[in-house]
């Protein structure tokens, strides 16, 4: 059966955590509406990759320009089923729109699954939804996950960690488990 699923981008979200987990989603038949605020279906927005190549935390180069499938303003979070929010530094951003932090909110009050990777959890914590939740995320946001009343969940990098309607993830490195327990979490068949 095929969901509907809500994607939060904004300028500078990580290239690879935005288009594998959008691409995989559609690959299996699910319908993603990826929006940004103040934009509109045809709008981009940068990317940046981000690598691990051995420094104090990860290097970033521009990524691709990821066009954005419909208007932000349309969005009524009551008609999806899931949410996807990927790392780099949009959360940043996206945290600081109230807009957002309530449809984050809206998933989290109705058990809907909400899919986390990286420095997505800095707009999961800052929507006030970690308290006595366990979640992952790339390690320098460790401090804002416990900050937030959570427990981090430290484990490999390509790894995933499912906390009821929450599965979260250190970083792209962890898109074939983040994705398979994800796709669980949804009710996604998958047949081989």
């Amino acid at each position: 059966m095929s969901k509907k699923i809500l994607m939060l981008v904004g300028d500078y979200a990580e290239d690879y955590e935005t288009m594998v987990p959008y691409q995989t989603l559609l690959t299996v038949g699910h319908t993603v509406h990826a929006v940004c605020p103040n934009k509109k279906a045809g709008d981009t927005v940068a990317t940046a990759i981000h690598d691990f190549e051995g420094a104090q935390t990860y290097s970033e180069k521009p990524g691709h320009r990821f066009a954005l499938n419909y208007d932000f303003d349309k969005v009524d979070p009551a008609e999806y089923d899931a949410l996807l929010i990927p790392g780099g530094r949009a959360p940043e951003y996206l945290r600081m729109d109230d807009t957002v932090l309530d449809i984050v909110r809206h998933f989290d009050a109705t058990k809907k699954p909400i899919a986390s990777v990286c420095h997505g959890a800095q707009l999961l914590a800052a929507a006030g939804v970690l308290k006595g939740r366990t979640c992952s995320a790339y390690p320098a946001c460790a401090a804002e996950v416990q900050l937030a009343g959570g427990t981090y969940a430290d484990i490999p990098i390509d790894q995933a960690h499912t906390d009821g309607n929450l599965v979260s993830a250190p970083a792209w490195p962890a898109h074939p488990a983040w994705m398979a327990q994800f796709l669980k979490v949804l009710g996604t068949k998958i047949e081989t």
